[in-house]
């Protein structure tokens, strides 16, 4: 099948856009120019819309299997691609977990069925992900795991998690963290500062991660694994993974686009759209983690997109689960408040949410260029529009940015020269 996406913008390298028409066949992008003549298939009219690569997610929570009332690979997937997602990387807190490699496969059979964009199956560090007992890495490696992790939970035992990065980096893997020493927590839900002395709420210590963190750190030192962190949200973090790569320790770590935006200071209640995992820090490490991601230390943006059921999400701090979805506005968001503020580029913006992801973990994704994999987004930079949880294409809608104005909305979503998602349709 042949393609014409024309007339649109892409980015350049200094910083431009500049008008460009894709010629997309077989699910490969066949040139970049101004104008093509012949016939095609399709011709699609970007109307001087921003064109870039599909952008990449390597923290979502899909929930299939065992958790379908909240979210299922078909519905996430869908999300994803309203968002400008082409490719995401979905967390292993699954029932039944995927420890093994036929219970992985079983999923990779779902995703073949169902998912509208590429999705990258996550396994655990151990069975079940809670035991000290390791999983088969080499096992669920040839079955097609794109990393280990137990994320939800931290590795409590640093015996378990110096053993697991070896095997790691014998398999060539990545090893990725969600850093939480669970002696630290004391029951706390939300962030450990003066907000949550007004909602009178258990907080959560910033050593909870960054402890963590910084033990996992010499450990992969110690081993030689590719250390990746998840949702980094403290200055403490910040500072300990840069200390380790000017040691020349290889970690990588993501920042979701909540903890770039808001803060503690900005729950105005208790009520559970506001609660995540890790939760709202304060202004000094939002903007530590802002720095994080100009000077490098913090390599990309995730959305640790995780939906939960209505009545579940409806309540307290106390009693609701952490999460927040954020697959289809992400982009948005962050180009709203950064690139139109003037903090970011749009060009870093892009970066870190399709090259660089797609680059740290040896990804063929996240490059317009010729040759490679039609997979595009094209956004509308310069309509405002407002975040409507009843237009979601997720099954969840717990978030707190419901009613914000965004600009950047994804017009067109194509994964391998197939459209997935388109506006209005």
């Amino acid at each position: 099948m042949k393609t014409l996406l024309k007339n649109g913008r892409i980015n350049t390298h200094d910083n431009e856009t500049t008008t460009a028409s894709i010629w997309i066949e077989d699910g490969v992008i066949k040139a970049i120019g101004t104008e093509f003549s012949g016939d095609f298939d399709q011709v699609i009219d970007a109307k001087g819309q921003l064109i870039t690569q599909g952008l990449v997610d390597v923290h979502v929570h899909l929930r299939e299997p065992g958790f379908t009332y909240k979210e299922t690979i078909k519905s996430g997937s869908a999300a994803a691609a309203r968002g400008g997602f082409t490719t995401v990387c979905a967390m292993p807190n699954l029932n039944p977990v995927p420890d093994t490699a036929e219970k992985l496969q079983a999923v990779y059979d779902i995703i073949k069925k169902d998912a509208a964009v590429k999705v990258l199956q996550y396994a655990p560090i151990t069975e079940e992900l809670r035991s000290e007992t390791l999983t088969d890495q080499k096992a669920l490696k040839a079955v097609g795991a794109f990393a280990f992790t137990n994320d939800g939970v931290g590795v409590q035992t640093a015996g378990t998690m110096y053993l697991a990065m070896k095997e790691a980096a014998a398999n060539k893997m990545a090893l990725v963290a969600h850093t939480e020493d669970e002696s630290l927590l004391f029951g706390g839900v939300m962030h450990a500062g003066k907000r949550a002395e007004e909602l009178g709420l258990p907080g959560i210590l910033s050593a909870t991660e960054s402890s963590q963190i910084a033990r996992d750190l010499i450990l992969a030192e110690a081993t030689g694994c590719h250390y990746h962190v998840c949702h980094v949200s403290t200055k403490e973090s910040v500072r300990v993974i840069r200390d380790a790569k000017k040691a020349g320790v290889h970690v990588t770590a993501e920042v979701s686009p909540h903890h770039l935006i808001l803060a503690d200071v900005d729950i105005p209640e208790d009520f559970g759209y506001w609660k995540m995992n890790p939760p709202l820090r304060g202004v000094d490490d939002r903007e530590a983690l802002i720095e994080g991601l100009l000077d490098g230390t913090i390599d990309c943006i995730a959305t640790d997109h995780a939906p939960h059921g209505f009545e579940e999400k409806n309540q307290s701090f106390l009693k609701a689960p952490f999460g927040i979805v954020g697959s289809e506005y992400a982009f948005q968001l962050v180009y709203t408040h950064f690139v139109k503020t003037g903090r970011f580029t749009l060009e870093q913006v892009i970066d870190w949410m399709a090259v660089k992801p797609a680059a740290i973990f040896g990804l063929n994704a996240g490059r317009l260029e010729i040759g490679q994999a039609a997979d595009l987004a094209v956004f509308n930079l310069d309509e405002e529009y407002v975040i409507d949880d009843q237009n979601f294409l997720s099954q969840a809608v717990n978030t707190p940015f419901t009613g914000w104005k965004a600009q950047g909305d994804t017009m067109y979503t194509f994964v391998d020269g197939q459209l997935v998602w388109q506006k209005g349709e």
